[in-house]
């Protein structure tokens, strides 16, 4: 399920985050996140869905395995 991106009034694309917030790239987690609490996943999970971040990107940058992201769902 994918959601509709927005734009704030920076012109930033946002999606609504877990927390019913908006959610830019620059409210994500920092790359060396290391104790991923259940706010952070379902972040970066929102951010994927909502086409903020692909999914190869979100791999990378956070070094999961396609796995730990499907768990994360």
């Amino acid at each position: 399920m994918l959601q509709e991106r927005r734009l704030n009034s920076k012109g930033e694309q946002y999606v609504v985050g877990p927390t019913g917030t908006p959610l830019t790239l620059n409210d994500l987690p920092p790359s060396n996140t290391d104790r991923w609490v259940i706010r952070r996943k379902a972040e970066v999970v929102a951010a994927v869905r909502g086409g903020l971040l692909s999914l190869d990107d979100a791999l990378a940058k956070y070094r999961l395995t396609a796995e730990e992201f499907l768990a994360w769902q």
